[in-house]
């Protein structure tokens, strides 16, 4: 039966205030996009009447052209914040007509209900989409968000303690990577991010977590702030302590490129990749125009020295919310707890060597790229790049001026993740993936090797060899195949790669024999153990050019900004049977 002439109605746990448009669940305030929230309005206030579709696409959307998907999703939405369950239902589907609220409704007599309540501000929607101040009443004391905080839990990778946490209980996981700087606890101090969150976790597993030296996780020397490959490994480190053997990536601006490297590196571990805002590479070249030049950089690095505590880049990330004191303050917070100056901008340089144009076309498994038209930070042609670069991917360019996901418009990036994710909850096999293929030959220059002793030649390359394997299995290399005094080998890391091919080289001179080494970073065949493909034939033609150096691809320098690793130019070279002309550089070995 209809219950009319209130403004505010229980039902269940909720309680919905339709004068100042805000829904209750228990004491703490369910944020609604404003149409979901006129969706509820007029369920609730004609609860127990069929309603037919064309007469709430007429009332909810009025004088708009909208498709019926649109109420779907709406509803789809009010199912999910209200837990409708098999046992527990709110809107009952009438089959090729509409819907009837089928919970039992009642109005509140007054404005003001029985329980001990405290006056606060808090921010809602109103019917144009924008937000505004209202005086509102709920049992909280925090105008922000006044949920408990997720619990947060440690995990230990090497000597670092990782931060994270896990939200939802839904059919697939999602590993939220959030861009720049981050900090757990703060991510649930504003309504919008943690509405944002809310989101996600209504159908999904959500895991956060805090990359090492900022947030809650561990601090670490600003030599030592995490590089690609290093992020990596934490997110495995996070995804073995929850048990998730597979997930959705889904990365936020600089969390984007390493999603994409784990993506291509590790399919058999990834269901899919969502890339929110983001791009390839961060400074400006002719190939990629979009980005920032050196020079707008470095004016960036000397504004984060200057002001950071204050709300740094607030404009180009949030400008619709760039003016709303609130919101500033948070960002302010969020970005001094999240980051020490000195690590902010440390990390900041770092992202801003970062290049993952070689990895894209790498990324074999289903993937999202979203991108606002009007991106202030990150300019909309660079996510129309990435999503041409890697193969089959799906592009959704959405409306809006703002680059965090959960600023704007949020609801109509969720409902992309969303649909997204529904569709990859039985991932495929691969048999490609992305590593840093090594090969090595061991040779002698001079025969210096043979004025030891009594020592032969064959007892220095067994030597050799030995040392070899043993180098292999300190840095996680996969040994691919040996003989003639020949090796080559795989690893998931290219700065691991670099590392063992320094200590190989290092340790091969010491008694008194060179190595010729070349290493390149692409997609592998594999069968087994056995890997071929472009990459290995590469590798093996690089180390050829070797004289007892270490030869790298741009590829690989370009995936180990951060690492304290030291190139020098090589020069271009050319290869039969390889097409394209490749840029090589030489590793500057530190003994």
């Amino acid at each position: 039966m209809s219950v009319i002439g209130s403004t505010i109605y229980r039902f269940a746990q909720f309680r919905l205030d339709i004068a100042e448009r805000l829904l209750f669940d228990g004491d703490s305030p369910v944020t609604l996009p404003p149409k979901v929230f006129d969706t509820l309005v007029m369920f609730v206030e004609n609860s127990g009447r069929v309603l037919s579709k064309d007469k709430m696409l007429k009332d909810v959307w009025e004088g708009s052209f909208v498709e019926e998907n649109n109420l779907a999703q709406n509803i789809s939405h009010l199912r999910r914040v209200l837990g409708e369950s098999s046992d527990r239902k709110f809107i009952e589907t009438v089959p090729k007509f509409g819907y009837r609220f089928v919970a039992e409704v009642s109005s509140v007599d007054g404005s003001v209900t029985t329980e001990v309540i405290e006056k606060t501000t808090a921010r809602i929607f109103v019917d144009d989409g924008s937000l505004s101040e209202r005086s509102t009443q709920t049992s909280t004391s925090s105008p922000l968000n006044p949920k408990p905080l997720p619990e947060t839990h440690y995990v230990q990778n090497g000597d670092v303690n990782i931060a994270y946490q896990v939200v939802g209980n839904g059919p697939i996981d999602i590993v939220f990577v959030m861009g720049w700087v981050s900090h757990l606890e703060y991510f649930w101090k504003h309504h919008l991010f943690a509405s944002f969150l809310e989101r996600l976790a209504s159908f999904s597993r959500l895991i956060l977590f805090d990359k090492r030296g900022t947030g809650l996780s561990d601090r670490v020397p600003l030599s030592e702030l995490p590089t690609l490959e290093q992020r990596m490994e934490d997110v495995h480190a996070v995804m073995d302590a929850v048990g998730s053997e597979r997930a959705v990536l889904v990365g936020v601006s600089e969390g984007g490129p390493m999603c994409a490297l784990f993506a291509a590196t590790y399919p058999e571990r990834t269901s899919g990749l969502v890339m929110i805002g983001t791009y390839a590479k961060r400074i400006r070249d002719e190939d990629y125009p979009w980005a920032p030049t050196e020079e707008q950089r470095e004016a960036f690095f000397e504004l984060m020295k200057r002001d950071w505590g204050k709300p740094v880049g607030i404009a180009e990330r949030a400008p619709s919310m760039a003016e709303d004191e609130e919101f500033r303050d948070w960002w302010a917070t969020y970005l001094r707890m999240g980051a020490s100056p000195g690590a902010a901008v440390a990390l900041t340089k770092m992202n801003a060597e970062i290049d993952v144009r070689g990895v894209l076309p790498s990324v074999r498994v289903p993937t999202l790229v979203i991108h606002r038209s009007g991106d202030l930070c990150l300019k909309v042609e660079e996510g129309r790049f990435v999503a041409r670069q890697i193969p089959g991917s799906k592009y959704v360019e959405l409306d809006g001026i703002d680059h965090l996901p959960f600023v704007g418009d949020q609801e109509a990036v969720v409902r992309e993740i969303e649909d997204f994710v529904a569709g990859v909850q039985f991932g495929d096999t691969y048999d490609r993936v992305l590593a840093t293929v090594m090969s090595l030959r061991i040779t002698d220059l001079d025969g210096e090797a043979l004025r030891h002793g009594d020592r032969s030649w064959s007892d220095l390359r067994t030597r050799a060899r030995e040392f070899v394997h043993r180098q292999l299995q300190v840095f996680k290399g996969k040994e691919l195949s040996v003989g003639n005094g020949k090796v080559l080998a795989a690893f998931d890391g290219p700065a691991r790669a670099i590392r063992c091919a320094i200590a190989i080289t290092q340790s091969a001179r010491r008694i008194g024999i060179d190595v010729k080494t070349g290493l390149h970073t692409g997609e592998c065949d594999v069968m087994g153990d056995r890997y071929s493909g472009f990459a290995v034939d590469l590798a093996k033609e690089v180390a050829e050019l070797s004289t007892g150096n270490i030869l790298v691809s741009r590829t690989v320098k370009d995936l180990v900004a951060g690492s304290g690793i030291e190139f020098q130019e090589f020069g271009r070279r050319t290869f039969e049977n390889i097409e394209g002309e490749w840029r090589l550089f030489s590793i500057v070995e530190r003994i």
